[in-house]
């Protein structure tokens, strides 16, 4: 287990350190390779303590909707099945966890963990602008 990088106490006997550790390094990787080109001086060690961090916060759970993420769904995605299956092959990673940005590309980032149906419709509005979303949608359908 790394030391710099502990499994976080929900995680313990659900998901194993090293499967944890690989996914934390894949997420700082993929969101240093999309956010190099506005932030050239960012670092892939700070984008993984910045993401291990707020995993922590999240205590195991959406930010945005407090629902408890599926943690056992970590590196379980299987493009062929996705291929096949389609939408409802996706529809079972519902709960998956995601590193979401909040905070604007130019200026310093920071992350927050949610669902990966949640970032997926979230996508790239402010958390201002995807709660008055959200409040529109509650005031239409009632």
């Amino acid at each position: 287990m790394s030391k710099k990088y502990p499994l976080p106490y929900f995680l313990i006997d659900v998901v194993a350190a090293e499967k944890y550790a690989r996914w934390l390094s894949a997420k700082a990787t993929a969101h240093v390779k999309r956010d190099r080109k506005h932030r050239p001086d960012i670092t892939r060690e700070e984008y993984k303590m910045r993401i291990h961090e707020a995993v922590i916060r999240s205590d195991g759970k959406d930010a945005y909707t407090g629902e408890a993420l599926d943690w056992s769904l970590l590196s379980t995605w299987d493009n062929d099945k996705a291929k096949e299956q389609g939408s409802r092959y996706k529809s079972e990673f519902a709960l998956l966890p995601s590193v979401d940005h909040v905070s604007e590309r130019r200026g310093p980032t920071d992350f927050t963990i949610c669902s990966w149906r949640t970032n997926d419709a979230k996508n790239d509005l402010s958390v201002e602008d995807f709660i008055h979303l959200c409040e529109k949608v509650i005031k239409h359908m009632r």
